[in-house]
This record gives structure tokens, C-alpha cells and sequence, in this order.
């Protein structure tokens, strides 16, 4: 009578572990998948960094934390989040819908005001280090006095205001920088309204 429940519960275990095993799998990067599908296949030794790296790393860590943060998701249109090699990517864009901000300006919009705001608030009880880009699109600056590299200057900093205001501290903060129209998120669409947007780097040592 009790036989089939023994069985069951066997079943249950095996498909547990089964998830556990794809949500550990779901954190390793594509190297360390194929030095582990060598130990399996091969019989060769993997090494302790392999080992190692079968448990989500940091990135992928802070990663889904950010994803999951319901002050970031809100504003999900003006957001995209990204991993790196070495971190954790956050582009503020701007859109037609809600500019963050002006043309030829250094000011956030009232969108881009709230929308640095919410950043802020979701990374101050964080201690990793960040660096701040600002980034313009390709059109040439209006005014005859600054050019995109001055304004995407501005704009780094007033976000590193922005982020000060709502929590993050000085010590936090490694680099502030000004880009112009370098670094185009679709290098085939320099003058897309997207490119004038705010990068912040969490930055993941080791």
C-alpha cells in the first residue's frame, strides 16, 4: 500500500533537484558549460575555477536583482539592463514619449528628474563601486559655444548629482564621464533619440 508513496516521493526529489540543477546551470558562463560538458564526455578533470563557477556568479547575481527591482521596472521603457564582463549595465535612455532630457541640454526633464530618482533609490543600499557616462546623439550641438563632448559632460554629472541626492555615496563613485556620440547603442543609427542617454556601471571585482 505504502509502496507507491516511496516511489513518489522519489519522483518528487529527482524533479527537484532537477530544477536546482538547471537554475545552477543558468548562472555559468558558456566556457565553464563547455569545459563541464568535456569532463562528462571526456572523463578529464575539471579544474577548481570550473568548479567554482557552476554557482551564479556576482554579475548574474546583481543582474537579477536589478531585474526584479520594481522601482526600475516601472520605468522599464527609459531602461535597459545589460551584463558585462566585469559588471552590471544600466542605460537611462531617452525616448519621444518621455525625454529625459532637452535638446542641447545638460538638465534632466522632470521624467529624467523621477526616473534618477528611482535609480538611485534601487542602488544606494548597494556597496558596489559605479562609474557614470553621459552620451549624446550624432546631431551636431546647437550651441556654438559647447559641443557634444561639454554637454554629455554635463549630463554625466548632473547624474552624479542626481544619484548623490538620492543616497549613493561619493566613495561609490570611480569615474564620471563624458562620451559625446562615440558609443551609440545601434552603431548603425547614431542620431536615434535613444543614444542621448545616462550609463551607469556597477562594477563587479575578482
Amino acid at each position: 500500500m505504502g509502496t507507491w508513496k516511496l516511489a513518489y516521493a522519489d519522483f518528487l526529489t529527482a524533479l527537484m533537484a532537477f530544477f536546482l540543477l538547471l537554475w545552477l546551470v543558468s548562472g555559468v558562463s558558456p566556457d565553464a558549460r563547455g569545459d563541464i560538458a568535456d569532463f562528462f564526455n571526456n572523463g578529464q578533470t575539471a579544474s577548481a575555477s570550473t568548479l567554482v563557477d557552476i554557482r551564479p556568479n556576482e554579475t548574474q547575481r546583481l543582474y537579477n536583482l536589478l531585474s526584479s527591482d520594481a522601482a526600475l521596472q516601472s520605468t522599464e521603457d527609459n531602461i535597459v539592463l545589460s551584463r558585462q564582463t566585469n559588471g552590471v549595465r544600466i542605460d537611462l535612455i531617452d525616448s519621444e514619449a518621455r525625454p529625459l532630457f532637452a535638446m542641447n541640454e545638460s538638465g534632466f526633464t522632470p521624467a529624467g528628474e523621477q526616473l534618477m530618482q528611482n535609480v538611485g533609490h534601487s542602488l544606494s543600499p548597494l556597496t558596489v563601486p559605479l562609474t557614470i557616462e553621459g552620451h549624446t546623439d550624432a546631431f551636431p550641438s546647437q550651441d556654438s559655444e559647447r559641443s557634444n563632448w561639454d554637454i554629455s559632460s554635463e549630463r554625466a554629472n548632473a547624474a552624479r548629482r542626481a544619484l548623490t541626492a538620492a543616497g549613493i555615496t561619493d566613495s561609490r563613485i570611480r569615474a564620471v564621464t563624458g562620451l559625446a556620440a562615440t558609443r551609440p547603442l545601434d552603431a548603425g543609427q547614431p542620431h536615434l533619440p535613444a543614444n542621448r542617454r545616462i550609463s551607469i556601471l556597477l562594477q563587479v571585482d575578482g
